[in-house]
């Protein structure tokens, strides 16, 4: 099969998970449901994806690829971390409050297995969370921010990106408008400044260190 052609197709098959994952719920999407949702053969899913778990990861995956894509391409060009930051954030927070991110949220919180939400807390993680280090990493190096563990940097930037507004909506709360998204990006990045100053003191010469000592 054709690389475009089987892109397709995983783009149908994808696209009948969350149609049978709507109806159903996480619990009743069966490959065998997906399959027949999409016209596909049973035998075509499991050779693709391996099971339902590789197959909702998958959904997971490309529903952060924009914003993977979106990371790469600013650390490839080089530009400054704090401008990949204001670019990034209000994309980021539109792909986490958006219609697929949320059903996959909702399935998950009614999943009484545990097994999407493993899924959606990796994948979704393992994707985008490394980028993020690089692109802090990079304003650290900037002289832009000053912080402790990466890690940590991370964690306090995407709380202050999207704090409860995923679990709003995943409990029908409205999704948030395109200034909204524009808005809380700009008040996280600004919050993460004010949180992490860049160092201002300069860091002493030998001979400086020596006169102290």
């Amino acid at each position: 099969m054709r690389d475009d052609t089987r892109m397709a197709r995983q783009q149908q098959i994808e696209q009948a998970a969350y149609a049978v994952l709507e109806t159903k719920g996480y619990a009743g999407a069966s490959m065998l449901a997906i399959a027949r949702q999409a016209k596909a053969s049973n035998e075509t899913l499991y050779n693709w994806y391996g099971d339902k778990n590789g197959l909702f990861a998958a959904l997971v995956v490309r529903n952060a690829a924009e914003v993977q894509d979106l990371l790469q391409q600013g650390l490839q060009s080089g530009r400054p971390g704090l401008e990949i930051l204001r670019v990034l954030g209000p994309r980021l927070l539109a792909l986490l409050t958006g219609p697929r991110a949320v059903q996959l949220n909702r399935a998950a919180a009614a999943d009484p297995t545990g097994e999407l939400g493993k899924v959606i807390s990796g994948r979704g993680r393992e994707t985008v969370a490394p980028l993020i280090g690089e692109v802090l990493r990079r304003a650290k190096q900037d002289g832009d921010l000053d912080f402790g563990t990466v890690e940590e940097a991370v964690g306090l930037y995407l709380d202050l990106l999207v704090g409860d507004l995923q679990i709003r909506r995943a409990i029908g709360g409205a999704p948030p408008d395109e200034d909204a998204i524009s808005r809380r990006a700009d008040l996280a990045l600004d919050r993460l400044l004010r949180l992490n100053p860049a160092s201002t003191q300069p860091t002493p010469t030998c001979h400086e260190k020596d006169d102290k000592g």
